[in-house]
């Protein structure tokens, strides 16, 4: 009888080191995917970047690796990861599916369209697909039909609003405005606590009252500069808090916590105040109404959200036009136009949504300077006012988002010497405790959405200073709320996608 050869690779032969190492990547997967459905997708993004050291040319590693990255908002990022998988597999579906998403959520419609169109080709029944489609071409053709009708100089819809025509009729059983000695509507204390009880029973205010509160606030707004500075003084103090993400019910639960706003209780909201929680109409309607009850005293900062690309995908365009009107949706959009870039707390700290204009090296005073009545571009020092993050290593690299850049301990501190300042407080990450202190103590997030989008399971907090400047923290539990989900306004097949 013939002897058969052994074909078995020998052991320490490179075909035995092979098998380990896609055997070792598998097993790795294997938990990335796990992490992944538990909504860990910040340890699953880990895991996937190590099982992509053992096996660097998987594509669907690449892609899974794109997909954690979308849910992490970084979308940048995911388009990088995602081109590599197609790099390494062009017929790799999820590969354009995911550079789709990701530029979707850029409001890069006409790139999302073609990789749309892409994975069709290669997976025609894909029904979600088809849906995303057709939702990215809408948005082509409606960026394309607003470019049309465009008019120079058109008056802003805001003043197109006559307060008197709209008329509050007898059957309205909610809070009331009552007129001043001037004979205008004016924002009291008792209406706002009116509205959040109206609000908190899932009731809307009148319309009238709604657009009194957006264009009282806008008007104040306006006469604000792009940097404000707000002074504390010796044994007061200021409460900042961070995203809040149409997260109502939480809102609610800070001010449980750390009493309402007043002259003696000021308050710094720092953006993202809409958007993804499904009751930002009422936490906008409450933060403005506050800004109109206590100007000086009740601070409001432009998030990335303040912006109509953003509102558009993800919701806050849709609930306003659901509860209200387009026109309200209009009106909102204006006003955001018109929120400072940023605050200074006695002359140490830079309050900031994203983070400090680094990149563009723009001092304090440009940015008093800047002209921020537009929406945010996408580079200069307004765009890393909004985008900019924090990052461990050293220097500066292209931000993860695709938007901005990403700054390290020695940036921060160079530019914030260069200003004469403390520290940076900024907002825009979630944070497993809410807020982190970063850069040697040069860099804090502040993030005031517990558990974010009813799915990240972290905590919220908030920052009290005193007239030193020195930060004492709060963190708290997400509050219940009633049976809404979260994007329950966004557009229909990208609902599901944060």
């Amino acid at each position: 009888m013939a002897v058969q050869p052994n074909t078995a690779p020998e052991a320490g032969s490179p075909q035995m080191a092979e098998a380990s190492r896609l055997e070792q990547a598998a097993a790795i997967k294997a938990d990335a995917n796990a992490a992944f459905k538990d909504k860990h997708y910040a340890v699953a993004q880990q895991l996937y970047s190590k099982a992509l050291e053992a096996d660097p040319t998987s594509a669907v590693l690449w892609g899974n690796r794109a997909f954690a990255a979308i849910r992490l908002e970084e979308f940048g990022g995911a388009i990088a990861d995602a081109s590599k998988a197609l790099e390494l597999d062009p017929k790799y579906a999820k590969g354009f599916y995911r550079r789709g998403d990701a530029s979707y959520a850029l409001g890069h419609f006409k790139d999302a369209v073609r990789d749309f169109r892409a994975a069709i080709r290669l997976a025609p029944g894909d029904p979600d697909l088809r849906r995303k489609l057709a939702e990215a071409e809408r948005e082509v053709k409606k960026e394309a039909f607003e470019r049309a009708l465009a008019v120079p100089d058109e008056p802003p819809v805001s003043d197109e609003i006559v307060l008197e025509e709209i008329t509050v009729d007898s059957s309205y059983q909610g809070p009331r405005m009552e007129a001043g000695e001037s004979g205008q509507l004016q924002v009291s204390l008792e209406f706002v606590q009116g509205m959040l009880a109206a609000f908190k029973e899932e009731q809307l205010i009148h319309r009238r009252y709604a657009f009194e509160i957006i264009l009282q606030a806008q008007a104040i707004l306006k006469s604000l500069p792009s940097l404000v500075d707000i002074h504390v003084p010796p044994g007061g103090e200021l409460t900042v808090c961070g995203d809040t993400h149409g997260q109502f019910f939480d809102l609610l639960r800070i001010f449980d916590l750390n009493g309402l706003p007043s002259p003696s209780n000021p308050y710094l909201f720092n953006g993202d105040f809409v958007d993804r929680g499904s009751w930002s109409v009422e936490i906008i309607l409450t933060l403005l109404a506050f800004k109109c009850l206590y100007p000086a005293h009740f601070h409001l900062t432009r998030g990335n959200h303040e912006a109509k690309s953003m509102n558009t995908i993800y919701g806050f365009v849709g609930e306003v036009k659901a509860k209200y009107s387009s026109q309200m949706a209009d009106v909102f959009r204006e006003t955001f136009c018109w929120l400072p870039l940023g605050y200074v707390i006695n002359h140490k700290v830079l309050v900031v949504h994203g983070g400090p204009p680094v990149a563009c090296n723009a001092t304090l005073d440009e940015v008093r300077q800047l002209d921020r009545n537009r929406e945010p571009p996408e580079a200069g020092p307004m765009c890393e006012m909004l985008w900019n993050d924090p990052q461990e290593a050293a220097g500066m690299t292209p931000n993860k988002r695709g938007v901005g850049v990403a700054f390290g301990p020695d940036v921060a501190k160079a530019w914030l010497e260069g200003q004469g300042l403390q520290m940076v407080v900024r907002s825009h990450e979630v944070k497993d405790e809410g807020y982190e202190v970063a850069h040697d103590g040069y860099t804090i997030t502040i993030f005031s959405a517990p558990n974010y989008c009813d799915q990240m399971g972290n905590k919220g907090a908030f920052i009290r200073f005193d007239s030193d400047c020195s930060p004492s923290f709060t963190q708290f539990s997400a509050a219940p709320h009633p049976n809404k989900r979260p994007m329950a306004y966004a557009s229909g097949a990208f609902a599901n996608m944060g």
